[in-house]
């Protein structure tokens, strides 16, 4: 495969085990990035980690705004295959119709699961027992094209969105590599997607990232466990934004109302939800770093927060 001539669409780290595995195996010709967004403490831009994958490997990077008025330097570089991976956004038609192997999306679902842009939260988020990745043809529409292979993985009850989407890109890697080959030869199955087993896994809104203790324990751990580490989920206290990394299921009826501190010790925060009260070990209060609990309490007065409402 090293002389398929590949132009690589993607964005974040969930991105970079498959470009950096495509060029070992094939010809990267061009990169294509979202534009620079982060920044550090200094107020200086960040490369996407995408972009700095090609810059260490020598290969021109490419960032539009806007992909689907910008497209042109891409056909310029007369790819076989246009592969994609979280890019970030909606490839114009002009694209897909070009390239002879056509244009393929490494998704973070099992299709017709999930389609968007944050699969991995949602099946966090919904509970889910599994999940995977899946190898499509690219259409029109997001995430409705031909399925050519899939491989599913558990979800853990110890995983949080850090460690599936570690475990999840290293999958997407390896299936990829092992269905591009049918691809190149014909001999790959395109399955059409059930339009009735659709559901959407889109980008995580402001306002989802909220935590409402009025929920049941599972619901909230969920919550937590797919937010974390990045957006991560949150609440009040004290007027205070009050971010929550990792928490415990206990088997406590809770006793009071829901948001409510019952309890604190070095092993955690224990909160009233609907149902069960739900033990808080790793938080990051607004104007402090992040910790786990044994390290917050050393720096508090208990009486400020224990009895108080996670709002």
């Amino acid at each position: 495969m090293k002389n398929l001539k590949v132009v690589f669409m993607g964005t974040p780290t969930f991105s970079v085990p498959i470009l950096e595995e495509l060029i070992k195996k094939t010809t990267v010709v061009l990169v294509v990035s979202q534009p620079d967004r982060e920044k550090d403490r200094k107020g200086s831009l960040l490369p996407t980690p995408i972009k700095e994958v090609a810059m260490n490997n020598n290969i021109e990077i490419y960032q539009p705004v806007n992909i689907k008025n910008e497209y042109q330097k891409i056909i310029a570089y007369k790819p076989d295959i246009i592969i994609t991976c979280a890019y970030g956004q909606i490839i114009p038609e002009q694209l897909l119709n070009y390239p002879q192997y056509g244009c393929i999306n490494v998704h973070g679902s099992l299709l017709p699961k999930l389609r968007g842009g944050a699969p991995i939260h949602h099946a966090i988020i919904n509970g889910d027992k599994y999940t995977g990745i899946t190898i499509m043809y690219m259409d029109k529409k997001m995430d409705s094209g031909d399925i050519i292979s899939q491989e599913k993985i558990d979800i853990l009850p110890e995983d949080n969105l850090d460690s599936l989407y570690e475990k999840m890109s290293h999958l997407g890697k390896e299936l990829l590599i092992k269905t591009l080959p049918t691809i190149i030869d014909g001999t790959n199955t395109r399955i059409k997607q059930n339009e009735e087993d659709v559901t959407f896994g889109l980008n995580i809104k402001k306002e989802e990232e909220k935590i409402d203790f009025n929920m049941s324990s599972v619901n909230i751990h969920n919550l937590i466990r797919g937010l974390s580490s990045v957006p991560g989920a949150y609440c009040f206290i004290n007027n205070k934004r009050l971010k929550i990394y990792k928490s415990e299921l206990t088997n406590c009826k809770s006793v009071g109302e829901a948001g409510k501190i019952e309890k604190i010790d070095k092993t955690g925060i224990y909160v009233n939800t609907n149902d069960d009260i739900i033990k808080i070990t790793d938080i990051k209060l607004e104007g402090k770093k992040r910790c786990l609990i044994k390290d917050f309490i050393n720096g508090i007065n208990r009486d400020d927060y224990l009895g108080k409402v996670l709002k």
